[in-house]
């Protein structure tokens, strides 16, 4: 079975509550009409009922098992509005900006898993990135302990031997442009905790570089020894190593020989790159050159799962991502 059938037939044991803010969005409501028949995971429309019904029946689709709320009526408003107040009464927000704010789906959707009224939220087929999180780094915010989010990919082989049974996990190929030690260091321990509720492996992180254990100075392999020691004392019992090359990373007979007895050289099936510019060309060149199948980029280091579409996005690509924020959700 591959990843994302797994990922799937998770989804459909844990049932979680997914928003969808871009209710009337064609290919969002075609996407709605496949997770239901597939009961990928239950779910929420913003939007006005009339319009979204009406769309809906005009291309032959069955969404009669999802909700519909209207952002601008809903009877939550006022609750949702009290409670952004309060978590931003130090930047002086009135109860009249609340409610104004709240006529946005987005920020509606991140009041919603505030609240505890669903578990994540997918949009960004017709929003920008920008307008996609910036709700919830206001509202719902990063994870305890964690300050920055960033974005992985999985990277599906033909080859089998490459990895975890022919996948490995990308880290960060979507966010912060220069993390200082202690992002990477969060970035390394988000990536293992989600490739392990997503994919459910055993994550082995390595800590990419131009070095392997000092056979390189500079002040960019500091950084990345530096974030590993930060990333291992975050989590002990974590299998992580660095700094190293990617080859020591990947092949067995050259990890051991640059960094012989690790746990992780030769062995790792999470990549986490020094910065944005090295991992997302990287993921693009395996993507392109080696023929991998990227899913992603997939958010993390958000209290809730929220994660942003590509515009440019598929049907498809909206029920993947859907199933993966409900994995990413968990079990409750």
């Amino acid at each position: 079975m591959d990843l994302l059938n797994k990922i799937k037939e998770n989804a459909v044991r844990l049932q979680n509550h997914i928003v969808l803010p871009e209710g009337s969005e064609i290919r969002t409501l075609k996407a709605t009409d496949q997770i239901l028949k597939d009961k990928i995971a239950r779910v929420t429309l913003l939007g006005n009922k009339e319009v979204i019904e009406s769309i809906a029946a005009r291309e032959g689709l069955s969404i009669a098992g999802a909700a519909i709320v209207d952002p601008a009526t809903d009877v939550n408003r006022s609750k949702y509005a009290e409670m952004m107040v309060e978590l931003r009464k130090s930047k002086g927000l009135t109860l009249e900006q609340a409610l104004q704010l709240l006529n946005d789906p987005l920020y509606f959707g991140v009041m919603m898993i505030k609240a505890g009224d669903a578990d994540g939220e997918v949009a960004g087929a017709i929003n920008a990135t920008g307008d996609v999180l910036r709700p919830a780094f206001q509202f719902v915010k990063t994870l305890p302990g964690v300050s920055v989010v960033s974005g992985l990919f999985f990277m599906i082989f033909q080859d089998k031997s490459i990895g975890d049974k022919g996948m490995l996990v990308f880290a960060d190929c979507a966010v912060m442009p220069d993390p200082n030690s202690a992002q990477l260091a969060e970035i390394a321990v988000t990536t293992a905790a989600s490739a392990k509720a997503i994919a459910n492996i055993e994550p082995r992180v390595a800590m990419l570089s131009f070095s392997t254990k000092g056979s390189a100075q500079h002040d960019l392999v500091t950084k990345v020894a530096d974030a590993t020691r930060m990333a291992a004392a975050m989590n002990p019992d974590l299998l992580i190593d660095g700094e190293m090359q990617l080859d020591a990373a990947l092949v067995p007979e050259v990890g051991q020989l640059k960094s012989p007895g690790s746990k992780v050289a030769g062995r790792a099936n999470v990549l986490v790159f020094p910065g944005l510019e090295a991992g997302n060309i990287g993921y693009k060149l395996v993507q392109r050159l080696a023929g991998a199948e990227a899913i992603g980029p997939v958010l993390q280091g958000m209290a809730a799962p929220i994660n942003d579409l590509s515009r440019g996005c598929s049907v498809s690509d909206i029920v993947n991502m859907v199933a993966i924020t409900a994995n990413q959700a968990g079990e409750k």
